[in-house]
């Protein structure tokens, strides 16, 4: 299991910081993980499952 921070999340999936939120406010992206009191990260394999999900839904 690996962590990735915030920098990283937005580079994989190409959503600013403020979309990142957004969607985890509405439920549907992977919550944050606290590491200790002014420290998160998410789960790098939840982020990829999150981005297959979008792709396997798409309309082409």
């Amino acid at each position: 299991m690996k962590f990735v921070k915030l920098e990283t999340v937005k580079s994989m999936t190409g959503l600013s910081r403020s979309s990142i939120y957004q969607l985890i406010n509405e439920g549907r992206f992977p919550n944050q993980v606290n590491l200790g009191s002014r420290s998160v990260a998410w789960v790098a394999s939840e982020i990829e499952d999150w981005m297959n999900n979008c792709i396997a839904n798409r309309s082409i």
